[in-house]
C-alpha cells in the first residue's frame, strides 16, 4: 500500500490516489509494498527502495548510509505496545532533496497518529527534512508514552508485592503471575530501549545530513531537541529496567520466604511429634515385665505423657518465638 502526501502551509495534504501523486508529494508512505509497487516507485523517484531482508541488517553501517544524493536511516519502532504482543521491526527512512519515503512492514502508532494531526495543524512540514523531524517527533511522543504507562503497570506491581496482606503471606500462584507480569514488562522496557539507541543513531546521522544541504533555519535545534528527548527517555527506560529488576528480586526472595515458612512448619511438626513417637515406641516394646501393662491406668498414663510432650516443646518455641 501507498499513501502520499502534499504540503499545504505547513499542514500536510493527502493524495487520494497514492501512486498518481508520487511525484508531486512530499512524503510518501510504503506499508507493506509489492515488489510492482516498488518497482514502480523506483522508476518515478530514481530511489533505490530498500527491501525487507535489507532493512533486518544489523550492522550499522547498513542502517545509516547515503546513496546517490538519499540518506537511508533505519529504526526499530514498536507496534501494539498497548498490550504484550507487540512488534518491533524495523522501519527505513528514505530522504531524498525533495521526497521523504517511508517503508515499512507492520504499523506504528505514529504512523496512523501523525497524518491526522499534521492535516490540522502547521507543524514545519514544508519540505521533506521538516516531515522527516515532525514524524519523528511523534514516533518519540509515542516511546515516552509506551515508558510511561509501563511505569504505571511496574508501580502497579510494586503495590501489589509489597501490599500488606492481612497477615496472611502471598500464594505461589499470585507469585508466579508476578514473576510472569515483571518478565513482560522486562521484554517491553528492553525493546524500547532498543528502539531508543537507534533512534540515537538516526538523530545523529541527520544532523550531519542536514548540514550538508540547504536547511530551515530552526532544523539544527529542532534534532538537537530531538536528540535530547531521546536521551532523557533512555535514561528513564534504564531506571524503569533497575526497578524491574529490584521487583524480580523481591519476589524471588518473597517466594523464598513462602517456602521458608512451609518447610518451618514441617521441621517444627516433626519435632513435636518426636517425643510422643519415641514415647509410643517404648510402650509398643514386648517385654514381660513392664509395671504400668497390668495397671489400669497405664494406658490413659500414656497417652497423657505423650499429649504432655507435645505440647510441652510446641510451648517452647512459642515462648523462644520461634513459631
Amino acid at each position: 500500500m501507498i499513501r502520499s502526501f502534499a504540503a499545504n502551509a505547513g499542514r500536510l495534504q493527502p493524495f487520494e490516489d497514492g501512486t498518481g501523486a508520487v511525484a508531486q508529494a512530499v512524503w510518501v508512505d510504503l506499508m507493506t509494498p509489492t515488489p510492482a509497487e516498488e518497482a514502480e516507485l523506483e522508476r518515478t523517484l530514481a530511489v533505490n527502495i530498500p527491501t525487507k531482508e535489507e532493512m533486518e541488517e544489523i550492522e550499522i553501517s547498513s542502517r545509516l548510509f547515503t546513496e546517490d544524493g538519499s540518506a537511508y536511516m533505519t529504526a526499530i519502532l514498536p507496534a501494539n505496545a498497548d498490550g504484550d504482543d507487540f512488534e518491533m521491526y524495523p522501519v527505513t527512512f528514505v530522504l531524498t532533496p525533495t521526497h521523504l519515503i517511508t517503508v515499512r512492514y507492520h504499523e506504528p502508532r505514529a504512523f496512523r497518529t501523525f497524518p491526522i494531526r499534521a492535516q490540522k495543524i502547521a507543524m514545519g512540514c514544508e519540505t521533506a527534512e521538516g516531515v522527516l523531524i515532525a514524524l519523528l517527533e511523534a514516533v518519540v511522543d509515542r516511546l515516552a508514552d509506551i515508558l510511561e504507562r509501563a511505569g504505571r503497570d511496574i508501580d502497579a506491581i510494586s503495590r501489589s508485592i509489597f501490599r500488606k496482606n492481612s497477615g496472611k503471606s502471598a500464594k505461589s500462584a499470585d507469585l508466579q503471575n508476578t514473576i510472569e507480569a515483571i518478565g513482560r514488562k522486562g521484554d517491553l522496557t528492553s525493546n524500547i530501549r532498543d528502539s531508543l539507541v537507534t533512534m540515537e543513531r538516526l538523530a545523529g546521522f541527520l544532523t550531519q545530513v542536514t548540514q550538508q544541504r540547504k536547511r530551515a533555519k530552526d532544523t539544527p535545534e529542532r534534532i538537537k531537541t530531538l536528540s535530547r528527548d531521546v536521551r532523557s527517555l533512555e535514561d528513564h527506560a534504564g531506571f524503569l529496567s533497575q526497578k524491574i529488576t529490584f521487583l524480580l528480586d523481591a519476589t524471588l526472595g518473597m517466594i523464598n520466604i513462602e517456602q521458608n515458612a512451609i518447610i518451618k512448619i514441617f521441621s517444627v511438626a516433626a519435632v513435636v511429634f518426636l517425643p510422643p513417637t519415641l514415647i509410643a515406641s517404648i510402650y509398643g516394646m514386648n517385654f514381660a515385665h513392664m509395671p504400668e501393662l497390668q495397671w489400669p491406668l497405664g494406658y490413659p498414663f500414656a497417652l497423657g505423657i505423650m499429649l504432655l510432650s507435645a505440647i510441652l516443646p510446641y510451648l517452647f518455641f512459642k515462648y523462644r518465638g520461634w513459631l
